[in-house]
């Protein structure tokens, strides 16, 4: 047991805790002190309170005393600030929010408080979780951007402010910030996890995510946030789900893997792309069975699709806003919501029976193969803290609801961090993390930002 306890991860923090070889106030200390030392630098928090803090690690300690070990039971975590918490600040990224108190929770929070997990505080988050970027800086290169619009949930992971934390996606809002902070990041398929309490921007593109040190850990905090919730009719029943235990156990023979040439895969720089081919050497050492393959034409479209419905519906889900605080708004906000709201609604609905269709091609090409290998990102973090990057790698995924996993898979000539994206068919999150688990452990990403 390391005597820094704030670079454990999350399965190493639940063993011990209830092993009682460190108490949940002792572990909460270290990350406050540890945020303390360097968040003036990373500014990954948009809200935090360290005394409410250390009084809810007291309240799991007592728990634990007193024979009560709830799943996560004194595991701090971090909020991406759209994510109701009851009581504490909801800023959005945005002045307008700046005095939002809310009333409850949102579903996930209260499924994590459920489960005896430690709210340490709210993440920060690009405007409206859209383009326009918050404070937070990447903990690998304080002059290079974490990523959006969940980058201080990425940065907080990946700078062991928390050893996970949550964000969204409604293009590639989890899975790019885990690439260029070099975590994990897992979206779950859509519908798994409730979006009740969290902002809306797009109700068909909307997706929780977990940031995380490892698979195994953002498993365990997806099987937490997993179920139904009444205030959102999107959201699947329980006996729909994947199995509860979603940590990821060994698979018995290696994977079949396909390597993707998706749309934008034009982009992708010298780094990444050599890391990428790299690492599916390195899988195929290893024994798994690597296949390239094409989509087909109609994906060329998927991202105009993506567009189409994300800026329908954001025009709708902000409008009422904009036109009572247009002058505190962005400028990317607005233009959003004013090219969103000429889109004519058979324009969107064409998009909608187009989506379908793509789903449907996924699903079908998924079932020859475990996972899809595609990079997450054009390659390093850009070095530029006036925009988050590209999420065009994420686009296509997103659209379909498919689950999708980051994986930190190399370092790029800068020395900032390269992912591997792996994309399963759709309410497989099983077989997908399984699948990550082990090419996680082929790759053996080992590094961490400096000064951690």
């Amino acid at each position: 047991m390391p005597d820094a306890l704030y670079l454990l991860g999350v399965k190493e923090i639940i063993r011990g805790l209830r092993e009682g070889r460190f108490s949940g106030e002792e572990l909460a200390r270290q990350c406050l002190a540890h945020i303390a030392r360097r968040n003036p630098e990373i500014e990954a928090w948009a809200w935090l309170d360290p005394d409410a803090a250390l009084e809810k690690a007291r309240a799991a300690d007592r728990r634990l005393r007193a024979g009560h070990p709830a799943a996560l039971a004194g595991v701090p975590l971090g909020i991406k600030d759209i994510i109701d918490i009851r009581g504490v600040p909801t800023r959005m990224g945005s002045p307008v929010f700046e005095d939002y108190l809310p009333a409850t929770s949102a579903h996930a929070v209260r499924r994590l408080e459920e489960a005896g997990a430690l709210m340490l505080g709210k993440t920060v988050t690009a405007e409206l979780a859209y383009m326009t970027p918050g404070k937070t800086r990447n903990p690998w290169n304080p002059a290079h951007t974490p990523g959006g619009s969940s980058s201080g949930s990425a940065a907080a992971v990946a700078a062991r402010f928390v050893p996970a934390a949550l964000g969204t996606q409604t293009n590639g809002s989890v899975i790019r910030p885990a690439a260029f902070c070099g975590v994990v990041g897992y979206k779950p398929s859509a519908g798994l996890v409730s979006r009740s309490g969290i902002l809306k921007f797009s109700q068909t593109l909307d997706q929780v995510g977990v940031f995380a040190r490892g698979v195994a850990d953002a498993a365990i905090v997806a099987s937490v946030l997993i179920g139904h919730s009444q205030d959102d009719p999107d959201s699947l029943s329980d006996f729909a789900l994947v199995p509860r235990d979603l940590d990821p156990k060994p698979l018995f023979q290696p994977p079949r893997l396909a390597t993707v040439r998706a749309p934008a895969g034009h982009l992708v720089d010298n780094d990444q792309q050599e890391n990428f081919n790299q690492n599916i050497a390195r899988l195929r050492r290893a024994g798994a069975a690597v296949e390239p393959v094409v989509l087909s034409e109609d994906f060329a479209r998927a991202h105009d699709v993506h567009r189409t419905i994300m800026q329908y519906e954001g025009a709708r889900s902000f409008a009422a806003l904009q036109a009572q605080q247009r002058d505190r708004l962005g400028a990317d906000i607005n233009r959003l919501i004013d090219e969103g709201g000429t889109i004519s609604e058979a324009a969107y609905h064409a998009a909608l029976e187009s989506r379908t269709r793509l789903q449907g091609e996924l699903t079908a090409l998924l079932r020859r193969y475990d996972v899809l290998l595609t990079p997450p990102a054009r390659g390093e973090a850009p070095a530029t803290l006036a925009s988050t990057g590209d999420p065009a790698f994420c686009t296509i995924w997103t659209l379909c609801g498919a689950p999708a996993l980051s994986l930190p898979a190399g370092l790029g000539s800068h020395g900032l961090p390269l992912g591997l994206q792996l994309v399963g068919e759709y309410l497989q999150d099983e077989r997908l993390l399984r699948v990550a688990q082990w090419c996680a452990e082929q790759i053996d990403f080992r590094h961490r930002p400096p000064e951690i």
